[in-house]
């Protein structure tokens, strides 16, 4: 398992910010050193831990754009001594607009986590459903990419794109990015269409495909209404289970 994860699909609504903020906690569970970071515009991923936007302590954004420390904007999760995580805003979408003009701006989150290094076991970037300046810059940072997949035939044209924004970039700006494996999530095991999308991304991408499946599951959907990830919500329920085999699975990998 790679020590910086992206967490990357182009379309929303496939399960990416649930993966991160699950693996998240069931990293710390299993006594990892772990780091969220909300790189998503909308901190669907800081509402998911119930932390406040309103606030006026530093995000991701100051972290960024060099006014704060990842100390100082770091939140700590109160019940879980392992994990912290790093808050966004909309303020976050301000962040490509500058970036544009600036010398190695693809390289921007790569420099600030310089400063982490032996900090954590594992640090997770939930990048927005999009293949903007802002995943650049989580694809330039991580060492390995982790990709939700939804169960559904136009998600496969999410993955095709994701894949191809790879290779540029291993090829361009960062050679050592590598494929963690691609999850399928949303599984409707009693639904033919996800059983032969199933089939078909195994069939093309058997290596690289998790064992793991993440089911379709109430109690994902409704934890973030409590600010709290699923796996702490109802860790018994299927999500949660399938989500801490995941944590596994991932750190048992090479």
């Amino acid at each position: 398992m790679k020590q910086i994860i992206a967490i990357v699909n182009r379309k929303g609504g496939v399960g990416k910010t649930t993966t991160a903020v699950n693996l998240a906690a069931t990293f710390a569970a299993t006594g990892k050193r772990t780091l969220l970071v909300d790189f998503d515009p909308q901190g669907n991923t800081t509402t998911a831990f119930g932390i406040s936007k309103e606030s006026n302590l530093p995000t991701v954004y100051d972290v960024l754009t060099g006014q704060a420390s990842w100390k100082e904007a770091t939140r700590a999760i109160v019940g879980s001594g392992m994990l912290g995580v790093i808050p966004s805003t909309a303020d976050l979408s301000g962040a490509e607009v500058e970036l544009v003009n600036t010398k190695s701006r693809e390289y921007r989150l790569r420099e600030r986590l310089k400063s982490l290094e032996g900090e954590y076991d594992t640090i997770l970037v939930d990048c927005p459903p999009s293949l903007g300046l802002l995943t650049l810059n989580a694809l330039a940072a991580a060492h390995g990419v982790l990709i939700p997949l939804q169960c559904e035939y136009y998600a496969m044209e999410g993955l095709s794109q994701v894949l191809r924004t790879m290779e540029i970039i291993k090829k361009s700006i960062h050679r050592s990015l590598e494929m963690e494996g691609i999850l399928l999530t949303m599984y409707d095991q009693l639904n033919p269409s996800n059983l032969a999308i199933e089939q078909e991304v195994r069939h093309h991408f058997a290596s690289q495909t998790f064992a793991t499946i993440i089911p379709r599951d109430p109690n994902l959907s409704i934890a973030p209404s409590v600010g709290r990830p699923g796996v702490w919500y109802h860790p018994w329920s299927a999500g949660s289970r399938a989500y801490l085999q995941l944590t596994l699975e991932l750190q048992h990998k090479d």
